[in-house]
């Protein structure tokens, strides 16, 4: 803040001069340090200019970047509609003098203006701009500065950092919904879209949708979407999308991919008898179920068919017994997301029989 001295009151340098100071809002501006300052050609350079911009900012090299930007000017300042207004970025130093080493880009001048050039109303404070063709000389931060009428301003306190990269971005994809059979999820893939004049084309082994675009927070993002009702056969399904972003008439290209873990309950649910084969009367006989789950089946349940219905017979993966009689068996398997009967099996066995010979003192000859 600038030091200022009251004089003494009965000076003769006179209270009428403060008094026009004060009307004429001058003196806030000497004691807030906001007082234009002149230039050699009386012209004044305002020191409340502040810019709006995302930074820092990462491009691929031999495509563009869209840069949103705004910008306004504190009171008592303010654009002047009916002034042409110049939109200047520097590279490496806040000095934004149309004369100056560092200027690198000056809007409304065709041969200043390229490569970056700034598309935005800047009667309206929008500084917007479009940055083509980028490469690796392009690394650097950027300041902005706007001029008009008598009065030139640059923003020494935020600036733009920009980036540049060879390889493309990997894409984003994202499942949401939970991943359970019967459900049905989204399935997005997304890639980020610094230039949206030419964005990335998206593809997939899934059913080709249409790419769009979309804006947060002056970013672009494009996306493609796919809906799938998800069975058991989708578990470890792997689905890979490719971004291919047009560089310099040529592609450069990136992908991803992502596994699907689907949980469901017990399928393909069977049982095993052993010994396989003929069976006999009292012989030990050992039932197995078996199931595919997900998670695994935590519970086997035995029945066997009776007169009266299913009857629970036994508990666990395996079933012994000693077989007596004929039935009929089957298994129920569960888990946390259902269960699921076996086919029914049905036991038999064969029972052994002898004869006894006559000895031959036992026959009876006939005359």
């Amino acid at each position: 803040m600038l030091g200022f001295v009251l004089p003494d009151p009965g000076a003769d340098i006179g209270w009428q001069y403060i008094e026009k100071l004060l009307m004429n809002n001058k003196l806030s501006n000497l004691l807030l340090g906001d007082e234009p300052t002149s230039g050699a050609d009386g012209c004044g350079k305002i020191k409340s200019l502040s810019i709006k911009t995302p930074s820092p900012m990462e491009a691929l090299s031999g495509s563009c970047l869209w840069i949103p930007c705004t910008y306004k000017v504190s009171p008592p300042h303010d654009i002047n509609t009916a002034d042409n207004v110049t939109g200047i970025w520097c590279k490496d130093h806040h000095d934004c003098h149309t004369d100056s080493q560092y200027m690198f880009s000056v809007s409304g001048d065709p041969s200043k203006s390229y490569p970056m050039n700034i598309t935005g109303n800047l009667k309206n404070k929008n500084c917007t701009t479009m940055f083509y063709n980028l490469n690796k000389t392009h690394y650097g931060t950027y300041f902005f500065g706007v001029k008009y009428s008598c009065f030139q301003a640059t923003d020494v306190q935020y600036y733009l950092h920009i980036t540049i990269k060879d390889s493309p971005w990997s894409p984003t994809i994202e499942v949401s919904g939970k991943q359970t059979e019967t459900e049905m999820v989204t399935i997005t893939c997304s890639a980020v879209t610094p230039c949206p004049h030419a964005p990335p084309q998206l593809t997939w082994d899934l059913h080709q949708g249409t790419a769009h675009i979309t804006e947060t927070s002056g970013t672009f993002t494009t996306k493609i979407t796919q809906n799938i009702t998800l069975t058991d056969a989708h578990d470890g399904l792997i689905i890979k999308c490719n971004a291919a972003y047009p560089v310099s008439g040529r592609l450069k290209m990136a992908d991803s991919n992502v596994t699907l873990s689907v949980s469901y309950g017990p399928k393909d649910t069977s049982v095993e008898v052993s010994p396989s084969g003929s069976l006999s009367a009292g012989q030990s006989v050992t039932l197995s179920c078996s199931s595919r789950a997900k998670p695994p089946v935590h519970h086997f349940t035995w029945f066997r068919h009776s007169s009266q219905g299913p009857a629970n017979v036994s508990q666990g993966h395996t079933y012994s017994f000693n077989l007596t009689e004929e039935g009929q068996y089957y298994c129920v398997a569960s888990n946390t997301l259902g269960n699921q009967s076996s086919p029914v099996i049905t036991l038999t066995h064969y029972v052994s029989s002898t004869v006894d010979l006559l000895s031959p003192s036992c026959l009876a000859i006939a005359p």
